[in-house]
């Protein structure tokens, strides 16, 4: 996000919702509960909630989340703030580990006692607002408010034209880099804005510069798309103009001239000894944790990531950042959450409350600040957030961000999206690692597109 897959280096491929309904995956919701230990009763078992003398629900809600130590201090904070505003409200904040996250809220909604409100990454919304697992929000969420939300965002929380969510935040990708290294390379002149973004040719030059310059297990850049971050292959993609999925949102669009170009030139860079074999698609070493290590020059990272580079590098070297590279047009990948209510909760009224409370403009720009993210409120975008962590280069993501449109959401956010993940997952490493051709790689992920549309 943490933003969207955030924690992902700990997440498994989640169970397709259809799998999951039907039972087809073979697992009971007994052995998922019994794998995820920490999850607790939901508080949907108490007592139904009912109104205060001055009108505003009460009762329990149990709102279940991952988070990095950032965002878990600003939720607390936040919920404190909206239980003294909310007399005889309790809000119950339970935080499990990423990996845990859904398989854990799968196992509960099967069983009939899932949390109240929970939180879920974009491309992974559809999921469970296509299955009738959640609240339908029409009728609790002002015509004002939702038209404040950035319209892709807003698009992203939608299926057939209902809201299902609030859109919290949002994140997203640009490259930090050790200036000293790029002096020493040769490299004088970097991009400060999405407007002279480095061509694609131009960042092969410099990666080709810093593998003439650095020296000993040091590479020139690791890429973010490990594990359940596959899908951010995607912006290379769509930078090349091309698609994933034709306009019906359906039938696969991958097999081109422009997926040919993003695979082939992604391809290069293991071909060329660019980055880590171990920060491949499936790789165990993550872009973070690779540049703190300065096993790398420079780094494909989220923002929400920056503060723990800014305490894991402390005052061992200077970083910087700079946009991602552009093709025939610049993209990013959809980063953040969302926060859902389920539909079997017994207390609606209140889980719909605390969803329009934590996306009021003070304690959405109040959790994007701590957490270091972007907010979801287009009155929010030119405001100046006071981010607890490097503030100086949360502008430039917050440019990069504007770069995904509402056709390359679209295209990330249809109910089966998970398993076209789980696909670039297994094709992309059969592609970079493992000798399969570009031709092979796309007609397979277009097969998978098929099969998971049907």
């Amino acid at each position: 996000m943490a933003g969207t897959f955030a924690n992902e280096r700990t997440q498994s491929m989640p169970v397709s919702r259809r799998q999951f309904i039907t039972g087809a995956s073979g697992v009971t919701a007994a052995a998922f509960l019994a794998a995820c230990g920490g999850f607790s009763k939901s508080s949907s078992d108490e007592p139904t909630g009912g109104t205060s003398s001055s009108g505003t629900p009460t009762g329990a809600i149990t709102f279940m989340t991952w988070a990095s130590d950032a965002e878990k201090d600003a939720f607390k904070k936040l919920v404190a703030k909206f239980q003294e505003a909310n007399k005889g409200a309790t809000v119950k904040l339970q935080v499990v580990p990423y990996g845990e996250m859904f398989s854990g809220v799968d196992a509960q909604l099967q069983a009939g006692n899932a949390p109240d409100v929970f939180r879920v990454d974009y491309p992974t919304m559809g999921q469970y607002s296509s299955t009738e697992q959640l609240l339908d929000l029409t009728s609790y969420l002002d015509s004002s408010q939702t038209a404040d939300f950035i319209p892709a965002l807003y698009q992203a929380v939608q299926f057939d034209g209902k809201p299902f969510g609030v859109p919290h935040q949002t994140d997203t990708t640009c490259i930090v880099y050790q200036p000293a290294i790029f002096e020493a390379a040769g490299i004088t002149s970097v991009p400060d804005s999405i407007d002279n973004a480095w061509s694609w040719q131009e960042f092969s030059d410099v990666a080709n510069k810093l593998k003439g310059s650095v020296s000993g297990d040091m590479t020139a850049f690791a890429y973010d798309w490990q594990q359940y971050g596959a899908y951010r292959w995607l912006t290379w993609l769509f930078e090349t103009g091309g698609r994933l999925l034709e306009d019906d949102l359906t039938t696969p669009s991958i097999v081109s001239d422009q997926g040919t170009k993003a695979l082939e030139f992604t391809k290069s860079f293991f071909d060329n000894d660019w980055i880590p074999k171990n920060t491949s698609v499936k790789g165990a070493t993550y872009t973070d944790t690779a540049f703190i290590a300065e096993n790398v020059a420079m780094s494909f990272v989220g923002d929400f990531l920056l503060p723990g580079i800014d305490a894991g590098v402390k005052s061992k070297f200077e970083w910087k950042a700079i946009p991602q590279p552009k093709d025939v047009r610049a993209s990013t990948d959809l980063g953040g959450n969302a926060l859902v209510a389920t539909q079997q909760s017994n207390n609606p009224d209140l889980a719909a409350a605390f969803l329009n409370f934590m996306v009021e403009p003070d304690n959405m720009s109040a959790f994007c600040a701590e957490a270091v993210e972007l907010p979801t409120l287009q009155s929010l975008v030119d405001e100046k957030l006071d981010y607890a962590t490097r503030p100086d280069l949360m502008p430039l993501f917050a440019q990069q961000a504007t770069t995904m449109t509402a056709d390359d959401v679209a295209q990330v956010t249809v109910p089966w999206f998970a398993q076209i993940n789980a696909a670039l997952l297994e094709q992309l490493e059969a592609c970079f690692v493992s000798g399969q051709s570009v031709d092979d790689t796309l007609n397979n992920l277009a097969d998978a597109v098929t099969k998971a549309a049907s």
